[in-house]
C-alpha cells in the first residue's frame, strides 16, 4: 500500500482528543491519528466529521462504544468506502500498536489492533 493508513478515533465528548493526545506523547508521533468528538452535534454533523476526517486516504475508524450514535455515523461512512475499516472499542494500547503498522491495509491493521488491544487486557486480583 503506498499511503499509510489514517487512524480516525470517534468518541463522546473529549475522550478522542485525550486518547490521542496520550498516544502521542507515549509514541513521540504527531501524525497518523485524527480525533473526532460528537459532542454538541447532531447525527448528520457527525457523519460529516468523521467524513472530513477520513477523507479518502485509507483508514481505520476506532469508535469508543459499540453502539449508539459515534458507531452509526461511521459505520455510516463505511458502508460506501471500502478503503475503510471500523473498530468499536479503543484503548491506548491498540492506538499505539496502530501508528507502528500504517502500512497495512485497513482490514489487516484492524484486527491487529483489536488483537493487540485483548492481548492488553488483564485482571489483577489478590
Amino acid at each position: 500500500m503506498s499511503e499509510p493508513l489514517r487512524g480516525v478515533v470517534v468518541s463522546h465528548a473529549g475522550l478522542a482528543s485525550a486518547l490521542v493526545e496520550a498516544v502521542e506523547r507515549i509514541s513521540g508521533r504527531t501524525d497518523g491519528l485524527v480525533a473526532v468528538s460528537n459532542e454538541g452535534c447532531s447525527r448528520e454533523l457527525l457523519e460529516a466529521r468523521v467524513a472530513e476526517a477520513v477523507g479518502d486516504s485509507p483508514a481505520v475508524v476506532f469508535v469508543d462504544l459499540p453502539s449508539g450514535s459515534c458507531l452509526q455515523a461511521s459505520a455510516h461512512y463505511f458502508r460506501s468506502h471500502e478503503n475503510v475499516a471500523v473498530v468499536a472499542g479503543v484503548s491506548l494500547a491498540m492506538l499505539v500498536d496502530f501508528l507502528y503498522h500504517r502500512d497495512l491495509p485497513p482490514g489487516d491493521a484492524a484486527d491487529r489492533a483489536v488483537q493487540t488491544g485483548t492481548r492488553a487486557l488483564r485482571v489483577l486480583t489478590r
